[in-house]
């Protein structure tokens, strides 16, 4: 039945419109009992709470949030920060689109913070969503000092903590994509990694130093800054190559390496190299044989933020280690690059053109999916991060802290997923 004949039916003009009153009226109850019955509060029974409800339902009752809102003492908004570098990013525009449904849902309004918007006064919202946020982004410490219920989506790499978390497993995602490049035939992945600000990035960075240690590959690793232009990008792309003597051509014996002029059996190595094979440390004043294999204070927790070297090139504070009785995967832990991993959101489509032009026989791989990988040619394997739904998850908890549903401290692990597309399939 539509709204406008339940409407006729109880006796109300369709351009009147619909109140608690008339509510109440047509079920036969008080305004009282109506307004808890549907607020799901009171000494209500069941079986008057249904009925209101579907009375409630037929007529087309709307709530008036404002008024429930100033009942509450609530602003009736939540605050959503993203950091400002990366608003174009459709990762976090599909996050937003999450967070802004949820809020609908609950009859909230949503506010945008950037760190480009210097406050010298809190917010006038009930909560706040901090996605992906950077350390030392002092937007992201002045609001998490405000004292109002806070979310983040994966953990805040600084002396804070929010007051919920949804985190996703990232380094053993990665470990899954590196596991799926080895099926496909590679046996020495390289990385470039988003800096060291964030949560996500560190754990990906783990999930690939752990991976390399496992099963004894030296590791190749290029940062580049969180918001990293196409030019970066590329020029980490180019860097690896040259440093993993990547291979022309798909014949399994062409060693020619992606410099012109590099000679065959050419030793040279990155920092990353050198310290696998001596164990010197690659950081300036580290200790010999120090035998730290990613930060001094790293958190063991799955998802936990750790802190990463100084290098620009990606060089670690010590030596990774493959464990003892580890073997060697293909043509050897140190052979020739075969399959890089793009961390970055939109890197792997930038690096795609420069690997066609190169001619070189490597795998691509992408740490955050997006329209670009899946329309690639050939399309992009990536990880799904599902950001709308993690922007869903981060609205929802926040509105169960609000409610006290659940408790501070709770967190909840959002689930992402591996696309494998063209582009890691096994070589003819």
């Amino acid at each position: 039945m539509r709204a406008d004949e339940g409407r006729e039916r109880a006796g109300v003009r369709t351009e009147e419109p619909v109140t608690i009153l008339t509510v109440a009226r047509e079920a036969g109850v008080s305004k009282t009992t109506a307004s808890d019955a549907l607020r799901g509060s009171g000494r209500v029974s069941e079986r008057t709470r249904e009925a209101v409800a579907q009375v409630a339902e037929r007529l087309g009752y709307v709530p008036n949030g404002s008024a429930r809102h100033l009942r509450k003492a609530s602003t009736g908004t939540i605050g959503l920060h993203v950091p400002e570098v990366l608003t174009r990013s459709s990762y976090y525009m599909s996050f937003v689109f999450g967070v802004v449904e949820q809020a609908a849902r609950h009859d909230y309004d949503v506010t945008l913070i950037t760190s480009g918007q210097r406050r010298s006064r809190p917010p006038r919202v009930d909560g706040l969503v901090l996605g992906d946020p950077l350390g030392g982004d002092p937007v992201v410490e002045s609001l998490m000092a405000t004292g109002l219920p806070t979310v983040s989506c994966e953990r805040f790499p600084g002396s804070r903590q929010a007051d919920g978390v949804v985190w996703s497993e990232h380094a053993s995602m990665l470990g899954r994509l590196l596991d799926h490049l080895r099926e496909s035939g590679a046996s020495r992945p390289a990385l470039i990694v988003a800096g060291d600000e964030s949560d996500w990035a560190a754990s990906v960075h783990r999930g690939y130093l752990e991976w390399c240690a496992a099963h004894g590959v030296v590791p190749l690793v290029r940062r580049v800054s969180f918001d990293a232009s196409g030019d970066e990008v590329r020029a980490a792309a180019r860097a690896l190559l040259e440093a993993g003597g990547a291979h022309r051509g798909t014949e399994p014996g062409d060693h020619r390496a992606i410099d012109q002029g590099a000679e065959h059996g050419d030793d040279r190595s990155t920092d990353q190299e050198a310290a696998h094979r001596d164990g010197r440390s690659t950081s300036r004043g580290a200790e010999r044989g120090n035998g730290r294999s990613i930060s001094r204070d790293a958190d063991q927790r799955p998802g936990g933020a750790v802190t990463l070297g100084n290098g620009g090139d990606g060089t670690l504070d010590g030596p990774v280690r493959a464990p003892a009785g580890a073997v060697a995967l293909g043509r050897g832990g140190d052979g020739p690059l075969d399959a890089l991993v793009c961390a970055p959101a939109g890197a792997a489509t930038e690096v795609a053109p420069l690997l066609r032009e190169a001619g070189v026989n490597v795998l691509l791989a992408s740490c955050v999916d997006s329209a670009a990988t899946r329309q690639s040619d050939p399309p992009i394997t990536a990880i799904d991060l599902r950001p709308k739904e993690a922007g869903a998850s981060c609205a929802e908890l926040l509105f169960e802290l609000l409610s006290g549903a659940a408790p501070v401290g709770t967190e909840r692990v959002h689930p992402i997923e591996l696309s494998i597309r063209a582009s890691t399939r096994p070589r003819p």
